[in-house]
């Protein structure tokens, strides 16, 4: 059973002008579809949005929305936001069973970075992949894949191939072992970010007579054109 349980209303008018009377009545439009089942216009209060919103499982995880009683397991495939007020305007859900296989988006976390020999010594952990998109069933999404950092020293990749999956977890990305996060030295880090200023300095050591040159060669140009 989900977390999260949310209650909607089918809404009797579709369409912008539906939306914009769900909206002012203080309710959130939605479309509910797939399952092999004609889509649904639906609503849901704002303030129940807001909160399964902040519980920070509303769009990775699979939720209930109950129907005088009836209710259905989904996943929120997208989410509308205003673009002044952050405030969600519209959202689609996806009808799915506890064994549907889905692919989704999920978070990394890094574990132990105490016991990182490279850590320890100063190194600095550069993270390449904040979320992994994973296929698994509907009933199984993780809150978050877990990357065990212990043993790694600095100039050390982590890649998929060495992190544990929970179980029915599979990478969507399966033709490569990608990079999940590197440890690197500080130094190279401030030396891989830090700008190159070789061009500026070119600029603001030419010469004067380098000046009057390219100003002369415009001239001559200008001349040609008239």
């Amino acid at each position: 059973m989900s977390d999260i349980v949310l209650s909607v209303e089918v809404r009797e008018r579709t369409g912008k002008g539906g939306a914009r009377e769900s909206r002012r009545q203080g309710r959130v439009p939605a479309v509910l579809y797939g399952g092999g089942q004609d889509p649904v216009a639906i609503s849901l209060k704002a303030n129940e949005v807001v909160k399964a919103i902040k519980s920070g499982k509303f769009l990775s995880n699979m939720i209930e929305i109950d129907h005088d009683g009836k209710k259905q397991s989904v996943l929120t495939r997208d989410v509308q936001f205003h673009p002044v007020r952050d405030e969600a305007v519209h959202i689609d859900f996806y009808r799915v069973n506890e064994h549907s296989m889905i692919t989704v988006e999920v978070p990394v976390h890094f574990l132990n970075e105490e016991k990182s020999p490279g850590l320890d010594q100063g190194g600095v952990l550069n993270v390449v992949r904040h979320t992994i998109e994973i296929d698994c069933p509907a009933g199984r999404i993780p809150d978050a894949i877990e990357v065990d950092l212990s043993g790694y020293e600095i100039g050390d990749s982590v890649h998929i191939s060495s992190v544990k999956l929970p179980e029915k977890v599979k990478s969507s990305i399966t033709d490569r072992d990608f990079t999940i996060a590197t440890i690197q030295s500080s130094r190279a880090l401030v030396e891989e970010e830090a700008p190159d200023e070789d061009i500026e300095t070119e600029v603001i050591e030419q010469s004067d007579d380098s000046v009057m040159e390219d100003d002369a060669e415009d001239e001559a140009k200008k001349g040609d054109d008239e």
